[in-house]
């Protein structure tokens, strides 16, 4: 009897094992993420609107059919990345993921309290060799650092409505992402 509780409570240890190491181990293995989806539809460095959800056919898995959503698909080997996104009526968010699915970053426009949210995206590196400017401040440039080289911008925005999907598609469609080709601004010193 004990031999048999133990092969029950053994198999039982066992089966559990193997599952959390299969679910843990899946986002690592599967070849069709979203960052693999969405390279063919989006071009790098660029906003690119995705269509409505409908439950046929959705690009991406959950999507709200609430929500319109474009996406940037950045990659900074290039140089930093500016994103401005001009804010919906009803609500606006933007989030960061790595090119392993990884979120890292989020801002909405209730957060951000302006009428377009304005961020520089780039490397940990690339913010190094940014020159310090004594008179400007955190808020008056929002500089996040990417994780990775590669990854996804997501940026939605709210219709609360079924007939305000159009104004919420226009702001998305205004936004823009892309690479900084200048320098960041220094303000040249005074003379004594």
């Amino acid at each position: 009897m004990i031999r048999v509780l133990f092969a029950i409570v053994g198999g039982i240890l066992l089966g559990g094992i193997v599952h959390l190491v299969s679910v843990l181990a899946l986002p690592r293995i599967a070849s069709q993420d979203a960052y693999s989806r969405l390279t063919a539809m989006t071009p790098p460095n660029a906003v690119t609107p995705l269509p409505l959800a409908d439950p046929g056919h959705s690009p991406m898995p959950f999507m709200d059919p609430a929500f319109a959503v474009a996406i940037c698909r950045y990659d900074l080997s290039g140089g930093s990345i500016k994103l401005t996104v001009p804010v919906s009526q009803a609500y606006t968010s933007v989030s960061f993921y790595t090119r392993s699915d990884v979120a890292y970053y989020a801002i909405n426009d209730r957060s951000a309290g302006r009428k377009v949210i304005e961020l520089n995206l780039m490397t940990e590196a690339q913010h190094a060799e940014l020159p310090e400017e004594e008179d400007v401040t955190a808020a008056d440039r929002l500089i996040i650092d990417s994780p990775s080289k590669t990854g996804l911008i997501v940026l939605k925005a709210l219709a609360p409505e079924p007939g305000m999907m159009a104004q919420a598609q226009a702001s998305l469609a205004a936004a823009k992402c892309r690479l900084q080709t200048e320098p960041p601004m220094v303000k040249p010193e005074a003379k004594r």
